[in-house]
This record gives structure tokens, C-alpha cells and sequence, in this order.
């Protein structure tokens, strides 16, 4: 009897989409708004590394004033257990570097995606190295990473604000050059991302979320002085109602804008706003409010320290 010698392995490759496996291969891990009903978050406990900031150092941190460790952690374990309280999964970063106090703002190190997260690489060098233990975390946790930024490109993950499944707005500034604003819209366009609004982030800005945050669906609450008329047009296209608020002290002192959406039209924000809260309740919006004026001597709010890992799709 004759053989015949087959050459190769005569298979064929799936031809099912990442997007269509992940959820068995990988895990549930979404995320497509500001605003869908949000699932799991990563931050980072502070630990040894808040420890030591005085008057004499916190401005090389760029930080707006020395942080009293112990308060700045009760603040940050209420803020957790506000989301927990909402039925939040809230993860930590693990084996985080102890010099690196701005490691508390987790939301600058990751941006997460429908297909998984883009791991971020800071500005300044006082953040170098802090994207290793969040990169390790994400592994761990099962996060595809579906990027992760190099070159001479630097992106932080404030720097680009969902609006839908196919928009995204993009910030370049102090924290985000062109490369990684590139690098990023590159990855989102390969996932099916069709519109890319780019905008400047102001100079004293350092991200969006300065001047810019998503309420609801279909609404944001913006500082109007800093949103150029090309990003306002372009979202005011796209449906988006903008809701100005105008109290300067509240935004720059108060960081009023830096909030995160629990789900379509309610949000968790720092105390200390009164004229911001009054206005979102007068828009629909429910408000819940958490003291965070020792997180807030970093430049960063709620919005800061909140890493999103998983959010209901904003159609859902």
C-alpha cells in the first residue's frame, strides 16, 4: 500500500473577531463611555509613598501643597467604598514603587477600551516608571493590553474622553505630544472608533477632565473658556448638550469637572461645589458627594484616581 506524505498541518485559522473571544479567553472588560453603568475600577491604596510630603518638597511632585498621609488615605478608602456601596468592583494596583506619590491619580496610567487597556507613559519624569506595576496588575487581573505607549510618544490616560462606541475625543498638551495622541487614535481607529475629535488641552490645563466631563448619555458639563469652538461644534454634531459652568473658584480650587459617572446621569464629585451641584441636580443630574480636599493637594479629584476597567455598553 501506498502512503502519501501530507505536507503541513492542513488547518485553517478562526476567523472569530478578539472582540467576539474575549469574553471567554479573557474576561468581561469594557468600557465604550464616560457614562455606562460602571462595573470595575483600578486604583492604587496609598501607601509608603504619600508619606513624607512637606512644604519644603511637594512642589517637586507637582503637587499644590503638602498631603497629611493619613487623611489622604481615609479619603481615598471612602471614595472606594462609595463605589463598592454602587456595586463597583474596585481593584488595586499591586507592588506600586514607594517614591512615586502622583501613583494615586491611576486614571493618568490607563486607558480602557471595548477590546481591553491602553497602558499610558506619564510626562514628567517624576511619573516614569509607575505604567510597570500598573502594566503587572492588568496581567494579572486578565486585561488584554492592547497597547502600551513608546516611542517618544507620551499619553495619559485623562488626555481622551469617550463620548460613544465610535467617538473619542483626543487632548494634546503638557501631558499628551502628538506621537502618543497618534500612537492612541491609531489602536481606536483598529478597533472601530470612526470619529477622532483632536483638541488643544489649554496651557495651565494638564487634561481634559480640567474642562470637559461627560453627565449622561447625551450630555456634558464643560468650562466654556476652555473648550475651543472646533471641539464645541464638532461635539454639538455629534448630539452632545453642553452644560457651561462658569465659577471659576469652583473649577480651579474645586475641580468641579473632575467626577465620575456611576451610571447615565449620576455621578460621585468632591464636596466644596455648591453653585456645580446645583446646576447638574437643575439638569437631571443625581449628585453623591465625598470629601477629597487632602487627595486634592495632588491637582486630582475622583476622576484622577479612578482607573475605569469595566463599564456597561453606553447603548445598554
Amino acid at each position: 500500500m501506498n502512503s502519501v506524505k501530507v505536507q503541513g498541518e492542513r488547518w485553517f485559522p478562526s476567523e472569530q473577531t478578539f472582540a467576539d473571544e474575549m469574553k471567554e479567553l479573557w474576561g468581561e472588560w469594557y468600557c465604550d463611555s464616560e457614562v455606562g453603568k460602571l462595573r470595575a475600577v483600578l486604583m492604587h491604596k496609598p501607601g509608603m509613598e504619600v508619606e513624607g510630603i512637606t512644604e519644603e518638597n511637594f512642589h517637586s511632585y507637582r503637587f499644590r501643597a503638602p498631603m497629611n498621609a493619613d487623611r489622604v488615605r481615609q479619603q481615598h478608602d471612602a471614595l472606594a467604598d462609595v463605589y463598592r456601596n454602587h456595586g463597583v468592583e474596585v481593584h488595586y494596583v499591586q507592588e506600586q514603587r514607594t517614591d512615586k506619590p502622583n501613583a494615586i491619580f491611576a486614571r493618568d496610567l490607563v486607558f480602557m477600551t471595548p477590546e481591553g487597556a491602553i497602558v499610558c507613559r506619564p510626562a514628567i519624569p517624576a511619573r516614569r516608571g509607575e505604567e510597570r506595576a500598573v502594566a503587572a496588575t492588568l496581567a494579572a487581573l486578565g486585561v488584554p493590553i492592547i497597547k502600551t505607549i513608546n516611542g517618544n510618544g507620551y499619553f495619559e490616560g485623562a488626555s481622551a474622553m469617550w463620548i460613544d462606541r465610535e467617538t473619542v475625543v483626543i487632548g494634546t498638551g503638557s501631558r499628551t505630544n502628538e506621537s502618543g495622541a497618534s500612537q492612541v487614535e491609531a489602536e481606536l481607529r483598529n478597533i472601530g472608533v470612526k470619529n477622532i475629535i483632536r483638541t488643544e488641552i489649554p496651557y495651565g490645563c494638564i487634561h481634559l477632565d480640567s474642562h470637559m466631563s461627560m453627565v449622561d448619555k447625551r450630555k456634558m458639563l464643560i468650562f466654556p473658556w476652555y473648550v475651543s469652538y472646533d471641539c464645541a461644534k464638532q461635539l454639538l454634531d455629534c448630539g452632545v448638550e453642553l452644560i457651561e459652568v462658569t465659577n471659576i473658584h469652583e473649577v480651579e480650587q474645586g475641580m468641579c469637572l473632575n467626577f465620575v459617572a456611576l451610571e447615565p446621569g449620576k455621578i460621585v464629585t468632591s464636596t466644596g461645589n455648591p453653585e456645580t451641584k446645583g446646576l447638574l441636580e437643575k439638569n437631571g443630574i443625581e449628585v453623591t458627594e465625598v470629601l477629597l480636599d487632602e487627595v486634592m493637594n495632588g491637582w486630582g479629584a475622583v476622576h484622577c484616581v479612578t482607573a475605569f476597567l469595566k463599564r456597561d455598553p453606553i447603548g445598554s
